[in-house]
Formats: structure tokens, C-alpha cells, sequence
């Protein structure tokens, strides 16, 4: 039977999710580029675009117009399944050209041999 929520496994993946917000809000792209699983099988469906593999997700984040996403995030969920799967969801608000947008975001981690990925990802933001 699989485990779900083993609380030092959600400790770790929250801990891991966190150090990607940060990332994000300063443009870090080598720590987000580490978190992302580096393959043409990774997924980011944006809120304007589809990524389909690390190359197309890395070059999207270094040429972003905006590359700082500044946002407060709530109902931050992290889900585990056993010892190597993970489900995070949450919340966000941001501005966007001074508009109060409010968004989800939900990624799903799986650990391999040389530690937790990001292997598919999800970001949409609520109709205005």
C-alpha cells in the first residue's frame, strides 16, 4: 500500500517548492533550470504558452519580458505518494500592469537518482 503524506517527504517537497518560488520572484534561472527535469519529456503549460521540453521552458525564461514574477501565493498543498512522487498546488495574486490578477499554479515532482524533479508544471490565471 502507498504511503500518502509521509510528513518527512511533504517537509522535503515543500522545502523544495519554496526554494523555486524564490527563484522565480528573482529570476534565478539556474535554480529553476535544476528543479525542472532536463529532458525533451517535461512539461510547462503556461499562461500563454506550451512548453514541451527543457530547451523550449529554459529559453522561455531568458528572454521573459518581465522576468521577475513578484505574487503572493496561498493554499499552498503538497501531496506525496509514496517515497517518490509529489503533487503541489497553490494559489497566487499578482499585479500585472497595475490589474489585480489572481492565478493556480500545480506541478507534479518525481525523486530520481539525483534528487527531486519537476516534471510537469501548470500555470493559468483566473479570467479577469
Amino acid at each position: 500500500m502507498t504511503t500518502v503524506n509521509d510528513p518527512g517527504i511533504v517537509d522535503e517537497v515543500t522545502d523544495l517548492y519554496l526554494q523555486y518560488e524564490e527563484a522565480l520572484s528573482n529570476n534565478n534561472l539556474e535554480v529553476m533550470d535544476k528543479l525542472f527535469w532536463d529532458t525533451p519529456e517535461v512539461v510547462r503549460f503556461g499562461v500563454t504558452e506550451n512548453l514541451y521540453g527543457s530547451d523550449e521552458i529554459r529559453n522561455f525564461r531568458a528572454s521573459r519580458p518581465n522576468p521577475k514574477i513578484e505574487r503572493e501565493i496561498s493554499n499552498l498543498k503538497v501531496v506525496t505518494f509514496g517515497k517518490d512522487t509529489a503533487t503541489v498546488t497553490l494559489e497566487f495574486r499578482r499585479l500585472i500592469n497595475g490589474v489585480e490578477r489572481f492565478g493556480r499554479q500545480s506541478q507534479t515532482w518525481y525523486r530520481f537518482t539525483n534528487g527531486w524533479k519537476i516534471v510537469s508544471a501548470h500555470v493559468s490565471l483566473l479570467p479577469v
